[in-house]
C-alpha cells in the first residue's frame, strides 16, 4: 500500500493558492562561471536532493484532506532539464527565459520541481530553479540548494553525511476538545516555535511564551486572542496604498531583471554611519526606484505617495533549520516612495520597520493561513483578499553564503530568487546577499510594468546617493536632512554660476 503523509494546513493553504496569473512557486537563478557538466550536475542532484523525501512525493487531495504520496514513476530526467537561449544567449535571452519559466505552471501529476540547466553566453551555464511553495519556504529552499553545492570545487561528489528522511507531518485535526477547537486550530502551529525563532516581534513572542507555560493560562488563550484580534482589525482597515502603474489586475506573462552586485561591505559601511540597518538601507534604494521609474515614466509621486509591500518574517526555530515546509509570516511595511530627499526617504524605512517590531502582524499571518489552510477554499481566497488586497508588491530580503560555493565543480558566480506575488499582486522585489554582494533582483506583470530592468538599474544609483552624501557632508549633519539638501543645493547653485 503506497505511504502517505497529511500536508500541514499552512502548506494546504500554499498548495491551493495557486492561480494562472500568479503561479505559487519559488524561482531561483544561478549563473555559474564557466560551463557546468550537465552529466556530473544531474548525478549531484539526485545524490542530495533526493535525500529529502519530500522531492519524490505528489501532492494529492481527497475527502479526507491533503496529503504527501510518493511517485510510483518517479524519474529524475522528468526534473532536471538542459535548455539553450536563442542568440545571442546573453543576459537578456536568459530574463526572458526565466519570465517564460515563472509563467508555466509546474506539473501536479509529478512532485512539483523542476531544475533547468541553460547555456550562455561567453561559455558560461546558467541554472532556473523552480519548487513549488507548498514543499517549502525560501529560507528552507535556500538551504536544500546550499547542501547540493561545495566549498570547493574539487569536492567529493556525494557531499556531506546522509540526510535522514523528513518525519510525516503531524496530524493534528480533531484531537481538541470542541470549544478550544478553533482557537487551538489557530495557534498550535506556533507551539514549536521558540523565542530565537523571531526576528520581529521578539519581547511579543516571549510573552505569549510565558502565557503558555503558565499553568493557570494554559488553556486561556483570551490574551493572544484579543491581540490577534486587534491585529486583524488593524489589517482589515488598513487603507489602501496609493494607485499607481505597479497596482492592476495580473495577466499570465511575466517579465524578470536583475541588477549588477554591490559590495556588502559598503553597505555596511554607509548604514554605521547613518544609525541605519542593511535591511533599512537596502529597503529606502528599492523605494527610491521605485520612486524614480514612476517620476521618469511623468506620473504623479506627491509627498503622500506610498505604497505597500508584504515582507516575509522568518519564525523558523534553529532546531528547525533543516526542515522543509513553510514557517514564516508576512508584515505589512509602506514604502515612502513619495519622499524626494534619500536621507529622509532611510530615516521614514527605519522608522516603518522600527514600528513593525513591536507588531504581531507576522504570527497573526502564519496563524491565518494555517486556519485557511483547513478552511473550505472560498474561505481561504477572502482571507488571501484580505492580505493582498492593500498590498503592491512582494520583498524578500534573503542571507546567502558569504564564501564562494561551488555546484558539480563549477563556481557560482551570482544568485537570486523570488518568492510567488499572491492574489493580484503584480511585482516581486528579490534582495539577496551571497560571497560579500548583495544582488537586486525584480519580477513584474507585463501589464503593469514590461520593463522592469528601468527599475534594477536604479538601485545601485539610489544606494550610490547615500554613499555621496558621506562624502561630501560633514558627518554630524547627516541626521538632518533638510539641511542636507539645503547643503547640496547651495553646492549646486555655485557650480552652475
Amino acid at each position: 500500500m503506497t505511504q502517505r503523509e497529511r500536508i500541514s494546513h499552512v502548506d494546504t493553504a500554499w498548495l491551493r493558492m495557486d492561480r494562472p496569473e500568479n503561479l505559487m512557486q519559488i524561482l531561483g537563478v544561478m549563473i555559474f562561471e564557466g560551463r557546468i557538466n550537465a552529466e556530473r550536475f544531474k548525478r549531484t542532484v539526485a545524490q542530495r536532493m533526493l535525500r529529502y523525501r519530500r522531492f519524490r512525493q505528489i501532492a494529492r487531495e481527497d475527502a479526507d484532506g491533503t496529503w504527501w504520496v510518493d511517485d510510483p514513476d518517479f524519474d529524475i530526467d522528468a526534473h532536471v532539464r538542459h535548455s539553450s537561449l536563442p542568440a545571442p544567449h546573453g543576459t537578456h535571452e536568459l530574463q526572458k527565459f526565466v519570465a517564460e519559466m515563472a509563467s508555466s505552471p509546474l506539473n501536479p501529476a509529478r512532485p512539483r520541481w523542476e531544475f533547468n540547466l541553460v547555456d550562455t553566453a561567453r561559455g558560461n551555464s546558467a541554472l532556473v530553479v523552480r519548487i513549488h511553495h507548498a514543499i517549502a519556504d525560501g529560507i528552507a529552499l535556500l538551504g536544500v540548494i546550499h547542501s547540493l553545492t561545495d566549498a570547493a570545487a574539487n569536492a567529493p561528489e556525494h557531499g556531506g553525511p546522509e540526510a535522514a528522511s523528513e518525519e510525516p507531518d503531524d496530524d493534528d485535526a480533531g484531537d481538541v476538545p470542541e470549544g478550544d477547537a478553533f482557537w487551538r486550530t489557530i495557534l498550535d502551529p506556533l507551539t514549536d516555535v521558540t523565542l530565537a525563532s523571531i526576528h520581529l516581534g521578539g519581547h511579543l513572542w516571549g510573552q505569549f511564551l510565558g502565557l503558555r507555560n503558565d499553568p493557570a493560562g494554559i488553556r486561556n488563550y483570551a490574551r493572544v486572542a484579543a491581540a490577534i484580534a486587534q491585529e486583524v482589525g488593524k489589517l482589515a482597515l488598513l487603507p489602501n496604498d496609493s494607485p499607481t502603474r505597479f497596482k492592476g489586475k495580473p495577466g499570465t506573462v511575466k517579465r524578470v531583471a536583475w541588477s549588477e552586485p554591490i559590495a556588502l561591505p559598503d553597505i555596511k559601511a554607509v548604514g554605521k554611519v547613518l544609525g541605519c540597518s542593511v535591511n533599512d538601507t537596502l529597503l529606502a534604494a528599492v523605494a527610491g526606484a521605485l520612486r524614480g521609474y514612476l517620476v521618469a515614466r511623468g506620473d504623479p509621486v506627491v509627498s503622500s505617495v506610498a505604497i505597500r509591500a508584504m515582507v516575509p518574517v522568518n519564525l523558523r526555530a534553529a532546531s528547525d533549520a533543516d526542515e522543509l515546509g513553510n514557517r514564516f509570516g508576512l508584515v505589512a511595511l509602506e514604502l515612502p516612495i513619495g519622499i524626494d530627499n534619500p536621507l529622509a526617504r532611510l530615516y521614514a524605512t527605519r522608522a516603518r520597520m522600527a514600528a513593525l517590531k513591536g507588531s504581531y502582524q507576522a504570527m497573526l499571518t502564519f496563524t491565518l493561513l494555517g486556519a485557511a489552510g483547513t478552511a473550505p477554499k472560498f474561505v481561504q481566497d477572502q482571507i488571501l483578499k484580505l492580505l493582498t488586497s492593500k498590498t503592491t508588491a512582494v520583498m524578500t530580503n534573503v542571507p546567502g553564503a558569504q564564501q564562494p560555493r561551488y555546484f558539480a565543480g563549477s563556481r557560482i558566480d551570482q544568485q537570486m530568487v523570488w518568492v510567488p506575488q499572491a492574489g493580484d499582486i503584480g511585482m516581486g522585489v528579490s534582495i539577496l546577499s551571497y560571497n560579500g554582494r548583495v544582488q537586486f533582483g525584480l519580477i513584474t506583470d507585463k501589464n503593469m510594468v514590461d520593463d522592469p530592468e528601468h527599475i534594477v538599474s536604479r538601485f545601485a544609483d539610489e544606494f550610490e546617493k547615500l554613499l555621496w552624501l558621506l562624502l561630501l557632508e560633514p558627518w554630524d549633519r547627516l541626521g538632518d536632512p533638510a539641511a542636507v539638501e539645503e547643503d547640496l543645493s547651495r553646492l549646486i547653485n555655485t557650480v552652475a554660476e
